[in-house]
């Protein structure tokens, strides 16, 4: 899943843990695992130095500078959407950290593309074998299944907050 969706379906989690900021972090952390055994599409990476699946030396030329900036407004983007869209006054700091959670994951394959020893060992290795290997090969289809897939859970996440699920 790109970034975004991971940051709103981590913030929607924490926004039933608002008095919670270390549990919603954990949530959205483990949360990112759930959603990338979904099939999904994920944009691709240019440079070989930032992919997490080549983990080549650091080459400053403008690949790896398009992929920071795909990466990084894809961050921020999810992270403005999940506060927006779930945080209050009382609830800041667990929404951000929900939405945080839910994306290091991804960033800490880098760094275990750098620095191979543990824990990052081990998380790589769960994190390649709960990952997907179905592909959403289509970016319009997979740009569509995951804008609804966020959607549904932000109509969810609506009316839970609002009781629309008590009976």
């Amino acid at each position: 899943m790109i970034l975004c969706s991971h940051a709103v379906v981590g913030a929607a989690l924490a926004s039933f843990l608002p008095s919670h900021p270390a549990a919603a972090f954990v949530v959205g952390f483990a949360s990112h695992f759930v959603f990338d055994a979904i099939p999904h599409w994920d944009y691709p990476i240019q440079s070989h130095s930032v992919n997490p699946n080549i983990a080549a030396p650091i080459v400053f030329d403008r690949a790896p500078v398009r992929d920071a900036i795909t990466i990084g407004s894809d961050s921020l983007f999810g992270v403005a959407a999940a506060l927006y869209l779930f945080s209050s006054s009382a609830s800041l700091w667990a929404i951000l950290l929900g939405a945080i959670g839910a994306i290091l994951p991804d960033p800490l394959q880098f760094v275990h593309g750098r620095w191979p020893y543990e824990p990052l060992v081990t998380l790589q290795r769960f994190h390649r074998w709960i990952h997907t290997d179905r592909r959403i090969r289509d970016a319009s289809l997979g740009v569509f299944t995951q804008a609804a897939f966020v959607a549904l859970v932000v109509v969810l996440t609506a009316a839970i907050h609002s009781g629309g699920f008590d009976w």
